[in-house]
């Protein structure tokens, strides 16, 4: 007969986990005044992340492209989940924003917090405030989850990230509100200029560019092989085409296996959608961005590939190695002087040893804090 303590305790529901206020600590610090974003803040709001990230000593931006695309996030409540300060002169002097994501098929329920405070209203305790605010809205908007009997009992998590060349004040900060790291990131560059090795792959399998009728095989393709990934949830048709503002496609590549083809209907996991009839079956793919507002503060060119990937049933035949080479000579070709990538250190597919191997090293690097409810 088991005893009491071989018996998993049941999770609590996720709104007595979140622990979510009934109403939001309004910042007061500062003597800002304090509303939502509206689209007409786009330039604005850009300008002031461009001076908060400069005062932190990044050297990459967050362009106002970048801001305008959040308005049409799949998640995005502009109303509840952004915050703005204006002193006397209507400029903009903070922000915040929490970013929630699609709930379809997930095994954890996320939010991720952002903000800043212009250096020249820093020290009047805006920062503490708003992240009170943030983490505050992230706990509604978890609590608010629970309604969907599927979503209540889902482990949950309240995240934000910093960099490595970040003060250690914003450490500190994240720390005072609850937050403890729990990963860390390595950025990685390659220079173009060493010889790039020629990886071929062995029929049936072939290495194609990649195409909008290839988009949602390339989504499911991402959604395996991101499953056993730490903190990685399926993405949506939704949420997979969000945030392209610096997608690449002549940068963009995918694997097919020739010898398979979707009959259409068929749905690979719940939440995934389905793909149309006698499209081909992607098992690998190679997803680019162009960066080109960050160019030239990092004092070089780069292609950047923000995703990287094989199904798991593929593994092993080095898809991943063919993909990741090409794209470094089709970087190479454009006249970018680096190929550049993030990855999670403790990538379970053994990503770091190939990146190693093709002779990529850490240029610096990030850290995800959270509160795991």
């Amino acid at each position: 007969m088991a005893s009491l303590h071989d018996v998993e305790p049941e999770t609590a529901p996720i709104a007595e986990r979140a622990a979510a206020p009934a109403a939001l600590p309004g910042p007061t610090a500062g003597g800002l005044t304090w509303r939502a974003w509206t689209r007409d803040d786009v330039t604005a709001l850009a300008t002031l992340m461009r001076t908060v990230q400069e005062a932190d000593g990044r050297d990459w931006f967050t362009p106002a492209d970048e801001v305008a695309e959040l308005f049409d996030a799949p998640a995005f409540d502009v109303a509840a989940d952004t915050l703005a300060g204006l002193d006397a002169d209507g400029a903009l002097r903070a922000y915040a924003h929490v970013e929630r994501f699609p709930t379809d098929g997930v095994n954890i329920l996320r939010t991720s917090l952002s903000g800043g405070v212009h250096p020249s209203h820093r020290g009047q305790g805006i920062g503490t405030e708003l992240l009170a605010w943030a983490t505050g809205r992230a706990r509604q908007a978890l609590a608010a989850s629970g309604t969907d009997p599927v979503l209540d009992r889902l482990p949950a998590r309240i995240s934000a990230h910093i960099d490595d060349t970040d003060p250690a004040e914003r450490r500190e900060l994240l720390r005072s509100g609850g937050l403890e790291p729990v990963r860390y990131y390595a950025n990685l560059l390659r220079d173009l200029s060493l010889p790039v090795p020629a990886i071929g792959l062995e029929a049936p399998l072939r290495l194609v560019p990649w195409s909008a009728a290839l988009d949602d095989a390339t989504r499911l393709a991402r959604n395996d092989a991101f499953r056993d990934h730490w903190g990685s949830q399926p993405r949506t048709p939704e949420s997979w085409r969000a945030y392209r503002s610096s997608f690449a496609p002549e940068w963009s590549f995918v694997v097919v296996d020739e010898s398979v083809r979707y009959a259409g209907s068929e749905q690979e996991q719940p939440g995934d959608g389905t793909v149309a009839a006698g499209t081909p079956y992607v098992v690998g793919l190679h997803m680019a961005g162009r960066y080109e507002h960050d160019w030239e503060t990092q004092g070089y060119t780069a292609g950047y590939t923000d995703l990287l990937g094989v199904r798991r049933d593929y593994r092993g035949r080095r898809i991943a190695a063919a993909l990741l080479t090409h794209a470094m000579r089709v970087f190479a070709d454009a006249g970018m002087q680096q190929a550049e990538l993030d990855v999670d250190t403790d990538n379970p597919t053994g990503a770091t040893g190939l990146y190693a191997r093709l002779g990529y090293t850490k240029s610096d690097g990030s850290t995800m804090y959270s509160i795991e409810l």
